[in-house]
Order: structure tokens, then sequence, then C-alpha cells
């Protein structure tokens, strides 16, 4: 049950969450200045849990506070997105390998549903479940690596990655569906170097959608990408 005290401690997180997908979307570009007022209303919040949030996301190189005018969006590169989509590629590609050792049937049958759910709702075209059910997926193949400390690791890279829009990558639905059910037989079988391959490049090839797509909305205009 979600108390009203824990509800306010998450309110700086929501924003951080908000604001992150916002820039790596690139909907808000380097050097601009985010106002408070529209980020509170988007989110629901007060002005308070934005600063916070906004704090954040300074500690993460996100944004930055300039004094008397108030925080701005940070520069980073295409080779920025590389490096948070290829740290979290090694450490879920290692979950993955643990997991192959470990996972249960009951496990497995439970990834098949999450994968059954994914192509359904890929069918309706229901961006956000797409988006929910890719994230269920992996955190499923984490979970059966009993390797909690790790998982947690992993989790504070994978926060730093925009999950929502995801659907909306070009190619990165299909490529999921594949991949996922290739995933699973590696899994079945217990072949641990197989588990680990595959992770690893499905992670590393959302990397290339996702340089692609900000490429094209301008986000490096007149800077250069690596």
């Amino acid at each position: 049950m979600t108390t009203v005290g824990s509800r306010a401690r998450g309110l700086p997180e929501e924003v951080a969450a908000y604001v992150r997908e916002l820039i790596l979307s690139g909907e808000v570009r380097p050097g601009e200045f985010l106002r408070l007022e529209p980020i509170a209303e988007a989110v629901g919040v007060s002005n308070t849990p934005v600063r916070e949030g906004l704090l954040a996301l300074r500690s993460e190189g996100f944004v930055k506070l300039v004094p008397r005018r108030g925080f701005m969006v940070e520069t980073f590169t295409a080779e920025d997105v590389h490096d948070i989509f290829w740290a979290q590629a090694k450490l879920a590609g290692e979950l993955a390998a643990r997991a192959a050792k470990r996972i249960t049937p009951e496990e497995i049958s439970r990834l098949e549903e999450i994968v059954d759910d994914y192509e359904k709702a890929v069918k309706a075209e229901d961006d956000e479940r797409i988006g929910a059910l890719g994230h269920a997926f992996h955190r499923q193949v984490n979970l059966a690596a009993r390797s909690h400390r790790l998982a947690l690791i992993l989790g504070s890279i994978v926060q730093h990655l925009p999950n929502r829009f995801y659907a909306t990558i070009e190619g990165h639905v299909e490529a999921t569906r594949e991949d996922h059910r290739k995933i699973i037989e590696a899994l079945r079988s217990g072949n641990v170097r197989e588990a680990r391959k595959l992770t690893e490049g499905h992670i590393q090839e959302s990397t290339k959608h996702l340089v692609d797509l900000l490429q094209r909305r301008g986000l490096w205009d007149g800077q250069g990408s690596a």
C-alpha cells in the first residue's frame, strides 16, 4: 500500500524521469532553459519536487544550474548515448548468462506470456504497453539471475534511458519481437554464451535506432556527433 509519505518521496523521481525522457527524446535541446511551471503541470506536482528532481538530474549530468537564470539542459553527444547503452548491455548480458544457469520452467513460461502480450500490444498499436512489456521482459530475466545487487546496479543505469518512446524507434519493435523469442530459447536450453550474446546485441542495436532518431530530429546539428 502506498502511503502519502512514500508518494511524496517519489515525486522528484517522477519529475526526473519525465525530464530525462524529454531530453533523450530530443523534445528539449541542449542549451534550452527548463521552466518549472510547465513541468509541474505535466507531472501533476508543485514546483518544489520539480526543483528537487532537476537537482537530481544535475548530479547525473543532464542539466546544469545557471545562477539567477535556472536549469539549462546540458550538452550531450551520440557517444554519451552509446556509453549508456554499452554499460546496460554488458550488465544485462551478464545477468542473462546467470539466468541461463538458474531460470525455472515457471519463469520461462512467464517470459513467454510477456512476449505474447507484447505481440498483442504491437497489433493494437499500444505504444505505452509495448514499452512497459519490453521493460517487464528484461526485468523477469534479471530476477531469474538471482543476482540482486548486480540488478540494482543495472537499474541505476537503465533510469538514464528513455522508455515510453522505445516503440516509436523505427525498426525497434520488430527486432524486439524476434530477439526476445531467441533469448527465451537460449535461456530454456541453458546456453550461457548465447544468452549473453543475444542480450548484449539486442540492447546495443537499440543504440543505432535511438541515435538515428535523434539525428533526424536535428539534436546534434552544429555539434557534430560521435
